[in-house]
């Protein structure tokens, strides 16, 4: 049998310390208990099933992880942004997905979870997300995302957004989707990411990605979520088994607090050792695989005002650059262009717009969410 390493993300399950106690046969009772926001009963008929749409039988038993989600991680398809918003587009465009990933990729089905078109028809991807979506207690182990397979849902939107912005149906029905997966899980709005948040790549796209404060608010508004629940900061939360743009900002500042590491956006041995030390020396629990925890964000940026220089600034000029404010350049120096880019993405999130690296900034900045973003606007 064929194993996919990417799809089994067995390293998340070896870090829940449950090995590969999967659950292979999609359908099967689970042991798991259901997430206590979880309803059973939830109205899904919106979304279009596996048989539904026509998919393929997947090339191999499929696995359900063992340890809960904990965010949702949105795509963009990398596809023709079409014209067509019909509902035969949109099985169309699940089909060929799904023979992509299986005969280009060589998975073992579609990787995502679930899918909208542009003409804002949501449907299910990797088979067995449906019921576990209706269930809420474990996702099914998908290959949206290496490291983060396990404990992330992964929705692909239909189109490139690299410099185009999604039609509003299709961000109608993903705000629905969303919202559905918040209340199922039991996550909130601010745990939605993009995919360049946890790997490198352009998707979900510049444009698509600005997006995200309004497409989080608007979650919030339709979970009716109170403010006081929203933590001051939620960091992304990066580990060993992940590379991203985020994890080239975190060497930029190991190397700036001393310790020897790559800049390279590889979490590799290195970089876990100095984030162990780094939790170590400053009183926080050592994470065994180097997760970049609350503290560990909070204790490692620093804040800087405009008369800033050096690896700091080139780690926030670094990602400004690839998430999408290309007139910004890595200097070292707190320049006029780099500023000003600072000042856009506060105004994004709800932040004052001063251009200052306070830590709620730099939490924005690498791709995290803060609670003034959900201030009425």
């Amino acid at each position: 049998m064929h194993v996919d390493h990417s799809e089994l993300d067995r390293r998340t399950l070896l870090r829940a310390g449950l090995g590969a106690a999967t659950v292979a046969v999609v359908g099967s009772e689970l042991a798991f208990p259901a997430t206590a926001q979880a309803d059973p009963g939830a109205d899904l008929d919106w979304i279009i099933s596996c048989d539904e749409w026509g998919a393929r039988p997947p090339a191999d038993p499929l696995s359900v992880s063992a340890i809960a989600t904990n965010k949702i991680i949105v795509h963009h398809m990398a596809f023709p942004n079409v014209t067509d918003y019909s509902e035969a587009q949109a099985v169309k465009l699940a089909r060929d997905c799904q023979n992509l990933h299986m005969d280009g990729n060589g998975w073992s089905d579609t990787g995502q979870h679930f899918t909208v078109s542009r003409g804002g028809y949501v449907l299910e991807g990797r088979r067995g997300s449906l019921e576990r979506l209706q269930a809420g207690d474990r996702q099914m182990i998908s290959a949206h995302c290496p490291g983060e397979n396990g404990r992330a849902i992964g929705i692909e939107n239909e189109g490139t957004y690299v410099t185009e912005t999604p039609p509003k149906a299709l961000l109608t029905s993903l705000v629905k989707l969303c919202v559905a997966v918040c209340r199922q899980y039991g996550l909130h709005a601010h745990d939605i990411f993009g995919h360049w948040d946890f790997r490198n790549t352009q998707c979900p796209g510049a444009a698509f990605y600005r997006q995200f404060p309004e497409l989080r608010r608007r979650v919030f508004a339709a979970l009716d979520t109170d403010l006081s629940d929203v933590p001051a900061r939620r960091w992304p939360d990066l580990w060993r088994f992940v590379s991203s743009p985020a994890v080239q900002v975190v060497q930029y500042l190991l190397a700036h607090r001393g310790y020897t590491v790559p800049v390279n956006s590889v979490f590799d041995a290195a970089t876990v050792a100095a984030v162990q030390d780094w939790q170590y020396r400053n009183g926080i629990p050592v994470d065994v695989d180097a997760t970049l925890t609350p503290q560990t964000w909070e204790t490692l940026v620093p804040e800087l005002d405009g008369h800033a220089t050096g690896l700091p600034v080139s780690a926030v000029q670094f990602i400004l650059n690839i998430k999408g404010y290309a007139e910004v350049t890595v200097t070292g120096e707190y320049d006029y262009v780099t500023r000003k880019a600072v000042k856009d993405l506060q105004a994004l999130h709800g932040l004052p717009r001063n251009g200052k690296l306070t830590t709620s900034t730099w939490c924005a900045i690498v791709g995290g969410v803060v609670r003034q973003s959900f201030r009425h606007r």
